[in-house]
């Protein structure tokens, strides 16, 4: 546990003003005592509103991130929307210190993308900060902005938070970003994935966990919404349309 970045998240419940209130009132934060985090990634996965986003922020500015996202580097708000909850968790951290580290957040990424626009208009003698992302992310597609993201930006040895990265991205290029984890993850990268993918959470190398009204759970990858609802609906589409659709 002490080789990982962050070993645990806790919720320090006695300090908890209320939990009746937002964030507190999800059932997934309201269950919430402790998080064992995997050494190598940890997924979230839920429905929508089960609470993955709301965490995986507070968790991100717990590690010292912008809430819209980026490196610790970045400073900006668009809009304060993030909660509470970062005030009330505790991680605990290894030993080993990251040397790189990033949040991208779906949501916001527009937003992370513009403000790299705007600080390279200062001038300065260091090089373009789009230039570590080969070149400017508005120039590009939504999905080829995430994707330079990833392939360029992230450098390994780092602690990276995704909440929904597989939002832009083609099935072909989730592939893709099933192979760009396990290269971070051979980098001495540890990674924090909230996703309703089940080709991303298909990586071995993690563990899943599910947030519904029932709280937070473990789960197999063969247990989660995600896989059996994406495989039954694959596997008799044709019916399925039918039941649906009438």
């Amino acid at each position: 546990m002490q080789e990982q970045y962050v070993s645990k998240v806790v919720l320090r419940r006695e300090e908890v003003p209320d939990f009746d209130r937002y964030p507190f009132s999800i059932p997934a934060v309201r269950g919430l005592s402790q998080l064992p985090l995997h050494e190598n990634v940890t997924f979230l996965v839920g429905e929508n509103g089960a609470g993955k986003s709301t965490l995986t922020e507070a968790i991100a500015v717990c590690c010292g991130f912008n809430p819209e996202g980026g490196s610790r580097n970045f400073s900006f708000e668009t809009y304060r929307s993030h909660s509470e909850l970062c005030d009330y968790l505790t991680l605990y951290k290894g030993v080993r210190h990251p040397r790189d580290g990033y949040f991208l957040r779906a949501e916001s990424f527009y937003n992370v993308a513009t403000n790299i626009e705007e600080m390279d208009r200062v001038s300065a003698v260091a090089p373009q900060i789009k230039w570590s992302y080969g070149g400017s992310l508005h120039e590009k597609s939504h999905g080829e902005s995430f994707f330079a993201l990833l392939m360029n930006r992230l450098g390994g040895h780092g602690l990276y938070i995704f909440d929904e990265p597989e939002a832009a991205l083609s099935p072909r290029r989730q592939l893709a970003m099933l192979c760009r984890i396990d290269e971070l993850v051979r980098q001495s990268s540890q990674l924090i994935i909230a996703t309703h993918s089940p080709i991303l959470t298909a990586y071995p190398n993690s563990v899943i966990y599910e947030l519904s009204a029932g709280g937070i759970h473990r789960r197999a990858y063969e247990e989660t919404d995600n896989f059996r609802v994406t495989k039954e609906f694959l596997n008799r589409y044709p019916r399925m349309l039918r039941e649906l659709l009438g």
